[in-house]
This record gives structure tokens, sequence and C-alpha cells, in this order.
């Protein structure tokens, strides 16, 4: 199963932004909706982390995006070949 993203990069704060040791990062969290799936499709939304002062502090990350579950294609059974009905003409029933 996969998880689609869909991030709004303008709302992300970038001096939550980190300098790791090959590039820059965002720690982002994935919640679920309370009430399921919203009228978009969407299963969640996404917040961007922030360090544990900010939010010892009482601070919440904002909200970046959204997420959905994308479902596998289900394999389609391939039709089953029928069989020539000319041969049956000759059957009485």
């Amino acid at each position: 199963m996969a998880i689609q993203l869909k991030i709004d990069v303008s709302k992300i704060s970038k001096p939550d932004l980190y300098q790791g040791k090959k590039g820059i990062y965002l720690d982002a969290i994935l919640w679920e909706n309370r009430d399921g799936q919203s009228q978009y499709g969407d299963d969640g939304y996404i917040t961007q982390g922030i360090s544990k002062e900010k939010r010892d502090a009482g601070e919440r990350g904002p909200i970046i995006g959204n997420w959905k579950h994308m479902e596998k294609k289900a394999d389609v059974p391939k039709a089953k070949p029928q069989a020539d009905e000319s041969e049956d003409q000759d059957i009485p029933f």
C-alpha cells in the first residue's frame, strides 16, 4: 500500500528546517482524520514537526498538507474464452 502526500511548500516554516549531514531536512507528522475520510478523499493531514522546546511552550507545527491511502488496483480476472456456439446448435436442449 502506498500513501500519497500533497504538501503546500509555502506553508513550511523555514526556521524549523534543519541542516543534516546530507542536506536540509523537514520533519513532518501524518495525522489521521478523527472522522474518517474527508469530502475530498483525504485520510489525514500533515503537520510540520517543531522542536521540543516549542512543543513544551504550547506551540503546534503548521498544517502543511494532506495525505491519503493509495489502494493497489485489484487484479482484474481475465475473461474466460467463450465456447463456440455453433458447436452446440445440434443439441436439443
